[in-house]
């Protein structure tokens, strides 16, 4: 929470190697699926980080009507990051979570919000969807 807090509002997230630190500390050491989003304002600060849904040990059920909602509500018209962890260990993207980026990111260009990347926390290790081309 406190990470969160001082976060809030900073220029922090505009490497992909911050990203990648702040939802190490946020993820990866959790024991059941988390799907979260970072959103984000026009400047790519830091308006909140949401963990909408959690899940089992292999699994976590999202709802596009709720990401969407949720974007609106936080006014994250700029941009955002999705992020979820395999607490398995291995942060390769299933079939399933390319069908949900997809999903996703269709929904959220209707209301004007762009999707950045899909990061997956395996522990230390985090996959880019952008940086794969899944995106």
């Amino acid at each position: 929470r406190l990470l969160g807090t001082q976060l809030r509002g900073r220029e922090v997230l505009t490497s992909p190697q911050a990203v990648r630190d702040f939802l190490r500390v946020k993820l990866g050491a959790l024991e059941h699926e988390v799907f979260a989003v970072l959103m984000l304002d026009a400047q790519n600060r830091l308006i909140e980080y949401v963990e909408l849904f959690r899940g089992t040990v292999n699994q976590a059920s999202v709802y596009p009507r709720e990401v969407v909602k949720e974007s609106l509500a936080l006014n994250a018209a700029a941009a955002i990051f999705f992020c979820h962890n395999h607490p398995s260990g291995v942060a390769e993207p299933s079939r399933a979570d390319e069908v949900l980026t997809s999903t996703l990111k269709t929904a959220l260009s209707l209301v004007d919000v762009r999707v950045l990347d899909h990061l997956i926390v395996a522990g230390n290790d985090v996959m880019s969807f952008a940086e794969r081309g899944l995106l």
